[in-house]
C-alpha cells in the first residue's frame, strides 16, 4: 500500500494512487503531479455500464477519507495543457461506479474550461464556462447530504457549477485531487492555496 502524504491545509493524510508521483512543497503550500499518458476517469455513457475501450479509470489520484459533516475543500489549479481533455481535478470518490469530479480542462476548441462530471454507473459531462487565464480556483463542498461544486477566477467571488447528491450505501466518500491526459502524453498540474474548512456554506447559489 502506498504511503500517505500530508498536504498543508488538509486535516487528513492523503493516499496516492499506485505508481503516481505526487510532490508536496510545504513551504509553498503547493502540490504537483504529472498525469500519466492516456489516463482519465470516465465511463462513456454511450457504452452503458460495461467496461470498454472507452472506459478509463487510470488517472493519478491523491485521496483521503472526507471528515464527517459539512466541509469546503478549495484549491487553485494550474495546468500545463498539451492535449484535449488534459485536466487538473478536485475529485469526490465513493467507488468505481460512484464518483464526481470538478475539472480545469482543455476543451476540443483549445479553450481552458471548468467542467464537471458525476458518475452513477456511467458518466455525465457538463461544461460550465471558459477560463481566460492559466489558473482557476475550484471548490467542493458538502452541505448536509448535498455536494456542491463552485469555481472562481479570483478565489473570492464564486460561481455555482452544480449541486448534487451522490450516495452509495455503506461507503464513505473520499476527497482529493486528480490529474488526467486522456489523449495526450501527460499534463503537469499544480494545486496551491489549498484550504479546508468545516464551515457550512450559507448559500449554494452564490457560494457564500
Amino acid at each position: 500500500m502506498s504511503p500517505t502524504l500530508h498536504v498543508p491545509g488538509i486535516p487528513v493524510d492523503l493516499r496516492p494512487s499506485p505508481g503516481s508521483s505526487w510532490q508536496v512543497d510545504p513551504a509553498a503550500g503547493a502540490l504537483e503531479v504529472t498525469a500519466a499518458p492516456h489516463s482519465d476517469i470516465f465511463v462513456d455513457p454511450g457504452e452503458g455500464d460495461q467496461v470498454t475501450s472507452h472506459t478509463l479509470l487510470n488517472a493519478v489520484t491523491l485521496l483521503g477519507e472526507a471528515p464527517a459533516g459539512d466541509f469546503q475543500l478549495t484549491a487553485r489549479v494550474t495546468a500545463d495543457f498539451g492535449a484535449t481533455f488534459d485536466a487538473g481535478v478536485l475529485l469526490l470518490w465513493l467507488d468505481e461506479k460512484h464518483w464526481a469530479k470538478l475539472c480545469f480542462e482543455l476543451s476540443p476548441d483549445d479553450e481552458a474550461m471548468v467542467v464537471s462530471v458525476v458518475n452513477r454507473e456511467v458518466s455525465d459531462d457538463a461544461n460550465a464556462f471558459v477560463v481566460d487565464g492559466a489558473s482557476i480556483f475550484l471548490r467542493v463542498s458538502r452541505v448536509g447530504r448535498v455536494f456542491a461544486y463552485h469555481a472562481s477566477v479570483d478565489g473570492r467571488t464564486w460561481r455555482l457549477v452544480r449541486a448534487f447528491v451522490l450516495d452509495a450505501p455503506g461507503l464513505t466518500p473520499s476527497i482529493g485531487f486528480e490529474a488526467q491526459s486522456p489523449h495526450g502524453e501527460g499534463c503537469r498540474v499544480v494545486f496551491d492555496q489549498v484550504t479546508f474548512t468545516s464551515a457550512r456554506l450559507e448559500d449554494l447559489r452564490d457560494g457564500s
